[in-house]
Formats: structure tokens, C-alpha cells, sequence
């Protein structure tokens, strides 16, 4: 069930016109204009709506991404970032799952199976790219080549410097008062992930109650 909600991240946004050619911004250029987007982001309330679809030559994977019975579904919750490091993400819909972190530990409680798994911040960002927004940004820019193909237009595409990474690569975009509007992620099983954001409130007051994740009475804790 973990699986159902792991958020990730790339972008659809409009292409430039046909037979104009956009001019993508050089990498450093790219990496400065990124950097200032998630400078401006110190917190976020947004809705969302995930679904993940798996390429027709590519097996379902079976271990750290979705099983066959959650591919082409939508999922959808409630995000809540506050950086550095604090970030709260629940599903609603279909089912419920949250997933809620202060900086070290990731909690992914589902209550349907009484279940939570603990893991260490450093492995699950590996599998959850939105986790990214409440981050360190100069961690970000270390762990990730960033390109932006079109310098008129706020979407960046990530691609992680290390070899053993969970996904391949993974798209940006922002939209008015450089909020995130769609988190689109491409992993190495075949899987493409759209995370589509709505209802954003920047730097936003957020309880710091939110944060905070004590397993229920009952509950089984599986670490990882």
C-alpha cells in the first residue's frame, strides 16, 4: 500500500510553437533559476492528484514502485511542505495512506493495514521526488543535473548524478507566484508518475502539530 502513494515528479507543460525553436537555458543558468524558484518556497499547502502508468513493453514492478492493481488509477490527498525538511503528504482517495517527515525519519502509515513503516530520510527520497520540495536546496543542486529547455518558461528537468537512483529523471514546473502546478517522473522500471497540484497557498502558516507522527495504539512498525 506504501507503494500507492509514492509521490514523484516531471513536467507537461506547453510546448513552444510549431517551427519556433525554444532556447533552453544553459545548465548553470538552469541550476541558478531553479535554485531561485525553491528559494521563494519556504512553505506549501496544495491539493493533488497522482496516477501512474507503466510503459506496455515493461513489466509492473513488483518492489519499490507500484504493483499492477494501482497503475492508471488517480489518486488524490493533501500536500504540506515547510522547509527545510518537514513534509506532509496523505492520499484521501481511493484509500488512505499518509507519509510525514521533521528531517531524519520518514514515516508511511496506512491504517487499513494498522501498518507503519519507518525509514531513514536519505533512502525514502530516493522513492518519493516530492519529497524534494523540503529539502536543502544545495543538497538538490549536489544530488541532480538540472536542465531547463525553454529559458522563457519556469520548467526544469532533474536528473540524478548517481547511478543506482530510483527514477531517471524527473520534471518541474511552477506557475503563478512560483508555486509547483506538476511534478511529472520517469524511474528505470518503466513507470512514468504525474503529480498535478491545485489550490497551492505559498508560505502559508502550517501547525507544527502536522509534523508530528505517533503510530496509533495497535499499530505494527516495520522498519526498513
Amino acid at each position: 500500500m506504501l507503494r500507492k502513494t509514492l509521490c514523484t515528479v516531471a513536467l507537461a507543460t506547453s510546448l513552444a510553437p510549431a517551427m519556433v525553436m525554444a532556447a533552453p537555458a544553459s545548465q548553470q543558468e538552469a541550476t541558478q533559476n531553479l535554485v531561485k524558484q525553491l528559494s521563494d518556497l519556504k512553505s506549501l499547502t496544495a491539493d493533488f492528484e497522482q496516477t501512474t502508468k507503466v510503459n506496455s513493453n515493461k513489466t509492473a514492478p513488483q518492489k519499490k514502485g507500484l504493483t499492477t492493481q494501482h497503475l492508471n488509477q488517480t489518486f488524490k490527498g493533501v500536500m504540506k511542505v515547510e522547509r527545510p525538511g518537514k513534509f506532509f503528504w496523505e492520499t484521501s482517495s481511493p484509500s488512505k495512506q499518509t507519509i510525514v517527515t521533521t528531517g531524519k525519519t520518514v514515516w508511511i502509515y496506512d491504517p487499513d493495514l494498522q501498518q507503519a513503516v519507518r525509514q531513514s530520510m536519505s533512502d525514502q527520497v530516493a522513492n518519493t521526488p516530492a519529497l524534494l520540495l523540503s529539502g536543502n536546496t544545495n543538497q538538490i543542486m549536489q544530488s541532480y543535473k538540472v536542465t531547463q529547455p525553454d529559458r522563457s518558461k519556469t520548467y526544469y528537468t532533474l536528473t540524478p548524478k548517481s547511478n543506482d537512483s530510483a527514477f531517471q529523471n524527473l520534471t518541474l514546473s511552477f506557475g503563478a507566484n512560483s508555486t509547483p502546478t506538476l511534478m511529472i517522473l520517469n524511474d528505470s522500471l518503466g513507470q512514468t508518475t504525474t503529480v498535478r497540484f491545485s489550490n497551492a497557498i505559498k508560505n502559508a502558516s502550517i501547525p507544527a502539530s502536522t509534523f508530528n507522527f505517533t503510530p496509533p495504539k495497535g499499530t505494527d512498525i516495520v522498519d526498513q
